[in-house]
This record gives C-alpha cells, sequence and structure tokens, in this order.
C-alpha cells in the first residue's frame, strides 16, 4: 500500500511538472488579447501598440488590441477581470487601477485582488497643455490668469479619475484656482478638442500627446515629473513654480487571477527582454518614458504604493464618482 501510495504521489508530481513545461513550452498557440481600457489614440494604446508589436514577434502569436472604453476604465478592467485566466486575456495596467480603488465606492472587483501581476512596461510623466492660442505663456502666468478667472478654465481629461484628470486637480488644490473639469472618453478625443480650443488645458500623458507639442498645434506650459524630461527639455517640471507637485504615470501587463504561473513568467520574460532591447528603449525615450522592468512581485508593490499615493490625492481634491 505504502509503494502504492508513493507512485500515485510521484505520478501527481511527474503530472504538475509536465503541465507546467506544456504551458510554458506550448504556450502560445492562439492570438492573445490584450485589453486597452480606453479609445485608440492615447497613452494606453500607444503603449499597447507598441509592446504589442514586439511581444507578437517574440511569441510567434499575434497580440490583439481590444479598445473597451467607458465606466472611467472600469468596463474594459472588469472585462478582463472575467475573461478565463488561460493566458489569452491579458490587460493594459494603468494609474487609473489604483485611482479607482478609493475614487469608486461601488466597484464590483478589487483589483489588486482579482488580477495577477505580469510586469511592468514604463513610467512617464504627465504634460500640462493649453491651446496654442491660450493667453498664459507660463505656468506662473496661467495660475494668474485662472485667479483672476475663477471657473472659466476648462480642464480636459482623459476621464474621471484617470491620472490625467487628477493631475489637474492635484493643481488646483497646490494653487488655489478653480477650473472646470471636462471629462472624455480616452486622451484621443480630448486632444481632438484642445487642438480646437474648445477647452483649454490638459494634463495628459506625455507618449500621447508630446507629438502634437512638436508639431506646434499645442503648447506645453510644464511636465509633472519632479524634474524635466530629457525628451522635452526646454519645458520646465511643474514644482519650479509650484512646489512639491509630482505626478507621473505608469503603465504595466496584468492577467485574470489564477492564470498559470508559467504563462505570467514567460511574458514577464518577453516584456522584460523588450525593455533591453535598445531599440525598444528608444521609443519609449521618444514618447518621453522610462523602462520599467522587474518581476511580477515588484510591479504589484508599485501598484501598491501608487494605490496608496493616489488614495490621498483623491481624498484632498474631493473628487468623487459613484
Amino acid at each position: 500500500m505504502r509503494l502504492l501510495k508513493t507512485l500515485l504521489l510521484g505520478l501527481v508530481l511527474l503530472g504538475s511538472v509536465f503541465a507546467a513545461s506544456a504551458a510554458d513550452g506550448d504556450y502560445p498557440t492562439k492570438p492573445i488579447k490584450w485589453v486597452v481600457p480606453y479609445p485608440p489614440g492615447g497613452t494606453t494604446d500607444l503603449l499597447a501598440r507598441l509592446m504589442g508589436q514586439y511581444l507578437s514577434t517574440r511569441l510567434g502569436q499575434q497580440m490583439i488590441i481590444e479598445n473597451k472604453a467607458g465606466g472611467g476604465n472600469n468596463i474594459g478592467t472588469e472585462m478582463a477581470i472575467k475573461a478565463p485566466p488561460d493566458g489569452y486575456t491579458v490587460f493594459l495596467v494603468n494609474p487609473a487601477n489604483a485611482i479607482n480603488a478609493t475614487l469608486y465606492h461601488n466597484l464590483p472587483f478589487v483589483f489588486l485582488n482579482d488580477m495577477a501581476p505580469v510586469g511592468g512596461i514604463t513610467r512617464v510623466p504627465n504634460v500640462m497643455t493649453v491651446t496654442k492660442n491660450f493667453p498664459a505663456r507660463t505656468i506662473q502666468e496661467f495660475i494668474d490668469y485662472g485667479k483672476k478667472n475663477p471657473g472659466k478654465i476648462n480642464m480636459a481629461s482623459s476621464g474621471a479619475g484617470t491620472s490625467v484628470h487628477l493631475s489637474g486637480e492635484l493643481f488646483k488644490y497646490m494653487t488655489g484656482i478653480d477650473m472646470k473639469h471636462i471629462p472624455y472618453k480616452g486622451a484621443g478625443p480630448a486632444i481632438t478638442d484642445l487642438i480646437g480650443g474648445q477647452v483649454d488645458v490638459l494634463y495628459d500623458n506625455m507618449p500621447s500627446i508630446i507629438g502634437h507639442i512638436r508639431s506646434g498645434s499645442v503648447r506645453a506650459l510644464g511636465v509633472t515629473s519632479a524634474q524635466r524630461s530629457p525628451a522635452l527639455p526646454d519645458v520646465p517640471a511643474v514644482g519650479e513654480v509650484v512646489p512639491g507637485y509630482e505626478a507621473s504615470a505608469w503603465f504595466g501587463m496584468s492577467a485574470p487571477k489564477g492564470t498559470p504561473p508559467a504563462i505570467i513568467a514567460r511574458l514577464n520574460r518577453e516584456i522584460n527582454a523588450a525593455l533591453a532591447d535598445p531599440v525598444m528603449k528608444a521609443k519609449l525615450a521618444d514618447l518621453g518614458g522610462v523602462p520599467l522592468p522587474g518581476t511580477p512581485e515588484q510591479f504589484w508593490e508599485i501598484h501598491k504604493m501608487e494605490t496608496e499615493k493616489w488614495a490621498k490625492i483623491v481624498q484632498f481634491s474631493g473628487a468623487k464618482v459613484e
């Protein structure tokens, strides 16, 4: 009987080894869906397509970007959480996933518990950008204008509760000016209206706005990182005028909870390989991004810290979404 139990245990362990090996070695055998919780044209979409192209080559299967906008990022998030945990659905994690934990009170999920980390991709500053005809030419002039014209500045965002929104809320709090928040369903339509002059200012993630800044269709007043960005060296950090101001964005990949560890490890290896590639580094740098390599656990620690940080900003800004 003891011999039989030993043999059975050995077969179970051997089966587990073969299953893990198969999950890693054979994966993927079909296209992978990458859920992006915003419409095309914004930073999340640009980063997913950039990294997705690289991963498609490395994995031998197409990474299909599926834009699922709405609900302040929550519709796409819930869609990914409810997907089968088989490695064929992944999610583009962004600051809203940390912010929404405090901003919303009735979410049907707890992101940090209901998703599995895969790996970080990049960290980027936001850019305080105005229409090219806006009367203020500097951050200080903008503050002075805002104090003389309370409530008359229309502040666009890529959605309520996004880092784009709360970067503006933090600016309002720290300068004492009043701006009217105009939320959009993603950065793309917000940028379109900024260029057209329908709104006045946008604190957008650098990758999706930098091309428009360089073309002259909009003007950058400041970057939201602690220091100036090499991508826009002549643009001051907001903190140079508003001491202590800092609000950068970060992005990565997650998968539905229960996704096999071997698959997560494979995806993490390929993402880190991409971030070590000089070509990918150069593309991220051109967008103003800094690579965010590491283990799944390290990426989740960043997410936890950002959740705590944005909770404080949500609370003192008074931002609420039901």
